[in-house]
């Protein structure tokens, strides 16, 4: 067979094959949160750590989220790296209409009014710099400007559709 074949023998590039592709890639899993009139948030797999100098990191977050007309206003986000017991809390972060600040979540205001969950392994509250346009999201790079990494625990992971935990 020759490399010819294979690639003519592959699956056309579509957004299924993305994701069928991306089912098979480990990520860790994150919550984005701003403020607005009132909170938003929602769980990304696709944080990224871009620079040590100056701290930067990006994450993707789809034009048709309900939390995208805030986070294309705001100056600060909030980044947090969830813990393995927080699938439940992952899971209300990616549903559609959940009330994802309600009695149900930890939650407070933090440096520069972003709003901070509790409970998590570590988090950032980050400047943002740039909105790249990518398709029907946005890449979303924002430089750090505070954080606390001493929340201890496993991080929570996304894989084959689901969120998991490390396995030893």
């Amino acid at each position: 067979m020759t490399a010819s074949t294979d690639l003519a023998a592959s699956l056309a590039a579509t957004p299924e094959l993305l994701r069928s592709v991306f089912r098979r890639h480990a990520a860790g899993v994150a919550v984005i949160t701003a403020a607005g009139a009132a909170p938003v948030g929602f769980t990304a797999t696709s944080l990224n750590s871009v620079a040590a100098e100056p701290p930067l990191v990006s994450f993707g977050v789809g034009t048709s989220s309900s939390s995208w007309p805030v986070i294309a206003e705001a100056e600060h986000v909030g980044v947090h790296i969830l813990g393995e017991h927080q699938q439940e809390l992952a899971a209300t972060f990616a549903r559609r209409g959940a009330d994802r600040f309600g009695p149900a979540t930890d939650w407070r205001v933090g440096p520069e009014g972003v709003p901070l969950l509790g409970g998590v392994v570590a988090w950032l509250v980050c400047r943002v710099v740039a909105r790249v346009p990518a398709g029907d999201h946005r890449i979303v790079i924002a430089q750090v400007e505070a954080g606390d990494p001493s929340g201890g625990g496993r991080p929570l992971v996304y894989h084959q559709g689901r969120f998991t935990a490390l396995r030893d």
